[in-house]
């Protein structure tokens, strides 16, 4: 094998060897990776979620270690060289290659000013510098970020988080300078000045003065003013870590950064530059989707390939302090001759602008303040003919609408990732017909997920119907016939398919129904006609196991348990002669019973204060804790009051899929409460509520939907939650589908469940109370009515007489299914079971 060395893992890094593994199977290249931080590859364009709670191993992108990938972390490389072609790290480690790829990065330019490296000042480009900032703030209550651009911005937000004051100094005369232009910038300007920032536009910093504890407290600016600090953030741009290439030799540009051709080879054939790093025909790219691209291209000419760069789309789509900020194409109407054509709508905080031709006839560029919503379906028409009349375009109501129809084959919809209109209709026309299918086929949307919606479009310009129907005896969706079921006060299943279905109904919307029935009210699952709905667990409020038996969970709310209770449910499984396991939702699994059995273990649990935990069913199972202030040391809310207060609220919550939650006391997640529907993490002014996360076949990591609040405001938020999910999502949809799939995906989410945008929050919220107002236990309710005992039996005409064709064997001294016995047939002496 040939041997590549990469010198940088970084965002850029990692998708290079990614491409390269999905590429190489021939399994040419040997990949030995060096990165200077002490951790693999993570998601820096998503850093600032650092400080909403998220933490290293939720931004990181993965290990990329592999049968022939090695990667060194924490390793500097000091030294190439070309001639003996091998690379010196600062460990002693020498590295041969044949194939050298420089993917270096960028540092951040620190303007030497006076005072620029006093204690209290900061950069804002890695964890380790997020967690200096952290540090800094906890006895601050003054932020100041210099640099007003993309990350100055993200950086006065994350100042906010921390709890202070923040103010932006930028010397242009407006925000954004490099994307957006004036008028933006002013309305930008408006929507973060009411979020609390002050910003300095037109002003520059000329010394930062330090207090009497040495660290900065003083900035001074041009003028004579001057702003009092705790501490300061750098973010007046980037210049190309090229030293490396500058001490071998390397061609660089003019200003700065390892000069490359088209195929982003250096002025040496065996050297490659990718990223930031790279300076091609003048201009180094601050971008990921630029970067993305050249490894792209790297990846296929180390395998043969004769894929060029040839410069990239620097569009870009952002949400800046819960303001969308969107800039495309010629954004500045450089182009002789171009023309703008604004709408700037301060009153509504709205600002759209399109670049034309000087004909109009044509798209160059745009920026889009307030609502970006028309970013993904005009950005691919750059430099297209435009579909109509370009006020219209951008007016609300205009009249005027852009679709993938007007798209050309080489529309890039995806610029993260430079995938084009033509190659998703590829992967349609080969099969790809959902979204999820394209993503996992393509890479669009994937990234930023501003195109989905164009994803979508394509699949409907290809005749790819939606459809969103239950099944095939109701055309509704599972969200219609929750709305028809409200509005219409129907209770049984009969009664919504005369009047709404066809047919006889069958196992997709009978189970389905019972479970919308039983969400809003419907009575126990077990009364009348809506017993015959439920599926096989559901009917006996009980899992089934291969052999027939059923397993018992009670309920152990936050995994709290008196040793009362423990030795009860040790006497319920030794007397019955069950096989007893601790689960990883905290609670204890009794396997083994048999169906007559079900109702006297039962009534020994209820006895002793326990009740179903609805292992059986669409409904909340658990809500895992760790033991909090209450015990471990490093806590910092009580995680295990909260969670048996949640699980005693949501329990028998039917839903469409099983719903877990879990409570984190501090940021050491030992609850693993990210791996949840919505789990909880404890931090210094409140509680962090994450949504989303699920494990399974699957995995998903949980995303934040509101941090710092209190108890109270926690609850209402997880109100609404659940029962907007409950309301709107598909049969057998997990909450993070459930959200990849909603327009809008988290931001509408998090519109709806605290911003209120859809104007039911109340409603939400008083059906949860009506669910807590009404809740019974349903082992307990079974055991109080004779019509629903008669259902636990093995045999009607029988009743005592348990299921012969069950049997067990002894494993580690507990009970395990035996060989079924073959009733009726010849068969060898049974083995004899061991109760």
């Amino acid at each position: 094998m040939e041997e590549l060395v990469v010198i940088g893992n970084g965002m850029v890094g990692h998708r290079l060897i990614e491409a390269l593994r999905d590429r190489d199977g021939d399994h040419r290249w040997h990949t030995t990776v060096i990165g200077e931080e002490p951790r693999t590859a993570y998601d820096r364009v998503a850093l600032s979620s650092y400080f909403d709670g998220a933490t290293a191993e939720d931004l990181s992108l993965g290990d990329p270690t592999g049968p022939a990938t090695d990667v060194h972390v924490g390793e500097r490389a000091t030294g190439i060289d070309r001639a003996a072609r091998t690379v010196t790290t600062a460990s002693g480690r020498t590295l041969p290659y044949d194939r050298l790829v420089l993917a270096t990065g960028s540092t951040p330019f620190v303007p030497p000013i006076p005072g620029h490296d006093l204690p209290g000042c900061h950069v804002y480009r890695t964890i380790e510098d997020l967690d200096a900032i952290t540090g800094s703030a906890k006895n601050a209550r003054t932020g100041v970020v210099i640099g007003g651009g993309l990350l100055g911005l993200e950086a006065a937000n994350a100042l906010r988080l921390l709890g202070l004051q923040a103010h932006v100094i930028e010397l242009a005369p407006h925000l954004m300078p490099a994307q957006i232009d004036e008028g933006a910038g002013a309305l930008l300007k408006n929507l973060v000045t009411d979020l609390g920032v002050q910003v300095h536009t037109g002003t520059a910093t000329t010394g930062i003065e330090p207090g009497d504890d040495g660290r900065a407290a003083r900035l001074t600016l041009d003028g004579g003013g001057h702003l009092d600090t705790d501490l300061v953030v750098f973010s007046v741009g980037i210049r190309p870590r090229d030293d490396l290439a500058r001490a071998c030799g390397l061609d660089l540009g003019e200003r700065g950064g390892i000069a490359i051709d088209d195929t982003c080879t250096t002025s040496d054939p065996h050297i490659m530059a990718i990223g930031e790093a790279a300076n091609h025909r003048g201009t180094v790219y601050g971008l990921i989707a630029p970067g993305n691209a050249m490894a792209e291209v790297v990846a296929d000419r180390l395998v043969g390939g004769d894929a060029t760069f040839t410069g990239a789309d620097t569009s870009t789509k952002l949400k800046l302090l819960g303001v969308d900020v969107a800039s495309f194409g010629d954004a500045h109407g450089r182009a002789p001759g171009a023309l703008d054509v604004v709408v700037n709508d301060a009153a509504s905080g709205r600002y759209a602008k399109l670049v034309v031709s000087d004909d109009a006839t044509t798209l160059l560029g745009g920026v889009l303040v307030g609502d970006a919503s028309a970013y993904a379906t005009l950005r691919p028409l750059v430099g297209s003919p435009l579909p109509g009349d370009p006020l219209a375009l951008i007016t609300p109501d205009g009249g005027a609408s852009v679709g993938a129809d007007a798209l050309p084959a080489d529309a890039q919809i995806c610029s993260c990732n430079a995938v084009t209109k033509g190659t998703i209709c590829e992967a349609i026309d080969a099969g790809s017909t959902d979204v999820p299918a394209l993503k996992s086929c393509t890479r669009a949307g994937t990234s930023c997920g501003s195109c989905v919606p164009m994803l979508k479009q394509l699949l409907d310009q290809a005749g790819i119907e939606q459809s969103n129907a239950l099944c095939e005896h109701f055309t509704q969706s599972r969200a219609e016939l929750v709305e028809i079921v409200q509005a219409t006060g129907i209770t049984t299943f009969s009664a919504l398919i005369e009047r709404h279905g066809t047919g006889r109904g069958c196992d997709i919307c009978k189970p389905a129904v019972a479970s919308i029935l039983a969400s809003l009210g419907g009575g126990h699952i077990l009364q009348g006609e809506q017993a015959t709905l439920q599926d096989t667990n559901d009917r006996y409020l009980a899992n089934m196991q291969r052999n027939g038996t059923y397993s018992v969970v009670p309920r152990i709310p936050g995994g709290e348990i008196t040793p009362d209770k423990l030795i009860v449910i040790g006497e319920v499984a030794r007397d019955f002669n069950l096989y007893t396991k601790i689960t990883g939702g905290q609670r204890i699994d009794l396997f083994g019973a048999r169906l007559e059995q079900l109702p006297a273990i039962w009534s020994r649990l209820v006895q002793a204060g326990f009740e179903s935990g609805h292992a059986y069913g669409k409904a909340l199972r658990t809500v895992k804790s760790c033991v909090g202030t209450t015990w471990c040391r490093y806590g910092v809310q009580d995680s295990v009051g909260l969670a048996i207060r949640l699980e005693e609220r949501y329990r028998g919550l039917r839903s469409p899929h099983k719903l877990k939650s879990a409570v984190s006391g501090c940021a050491r997640e030992c609850a693993e409460a990210r791996g949840k529907d919505f789990g909880v993490i404890a931090t210094d002014n409140g509680w962090n509520l994450y949504v989303g996360g699920n494990g399974g076949f699957t995995p998903r990591h949980a995303e934040l939907l509101a941090s710092d609040l209190d108890e109270d405001t926690l609850i209402r938020y997880i109100d609404r939650f659940l029962m907007f999910y409950i309301r709107t999502a598909d049969r057998l949809q997990r909450t993070a589908a459930w959200i990849e799939a909603m327009d809008g995906g988290l931001d509408h989410l998090r519109d709806v469940v605290v911003h209120d945008s859809l104007g039911i929050a109340a409603e939400l919220e008083e059906a949860m109370q009506r669910h807590v107002a009404t809740y019974s236990d349903e082992w307990a309710d079974v055991l109080a009515d004779p019509d629903k005992l008669a259902r636990f039996v093995s045999f009607a005409n029988a009743p005592d007489t348990p299921d012969p064709t069950i049997s067990f064997t002894t494993t580690r001294d507990q009970p395990v299914p035996g060989t079924p016995l073959n009733l009726g047939m010849p068969t060898p002496r049974p083995q004899e079971a061991t109760r």
